[in-house]
């Protein structure tokens, strides 16, 4: 990709204004419900809302004409998805602990990170070893 590509990658657009305001609106009302009710914000945060929302916005994109290569490239986005999403469950049941430990906030997201980013480097690697799947 040379220069020039990159700057047009990278300039916002109207469509590209419209995706951030919807998707500000969604965190906007998973933070403000979260004072109304715990459960309730973190089972809409749960859900994959920015998932669909990218492959709704891929769809819609328009960078690849053939609708076949579209379809595949949404495809290949939510089944990398799921194998990126792997190491970074423990994440939800460590922070709270660490939390309810008396550790500070910032102090936890930072071994979180850490702890995040090794998983994930474990299973790049174990993928690698024992199947044929390679995520980087």
């Amino acid at each position: 990709m040379d220069k020039n590509e990159l700057l047009k990658a990278l300039t916002p657009n109207l469509f590209d204004v419209v995706k951030i305001l919807l998707t500000a609106v969604v965190i906007l009302v998973v933070t403000k419900l979260q004072l109304v009710s715990d459960k309730l914000s973190a089972l809409l945060i749960a859900l994959p809302l920015t998932s669909i929302l990218a492959m709704i916005w891929m769809r819609h994109e328009g960078k690849l004409s053939d609708q076949a290569a579209r379809v595949e490239s949404i495809a290949n986005h939510s089944y990398y998805t799921f194998w990126f999403v792997l190491p970074t469950l423990p994440m939800f049941l460590v922070i709270p602990w660490m939390l309810k430990k008396g550790y500070g906030f910032y102090f936890t997201l930072g071994v979180n990170a850490v702890m995040t980013t090794a998983l994930f480097w474990l299973l790049v690697f174990t993928l690698k070893k024992f199947t044929s799947i390679e995520l980087m």
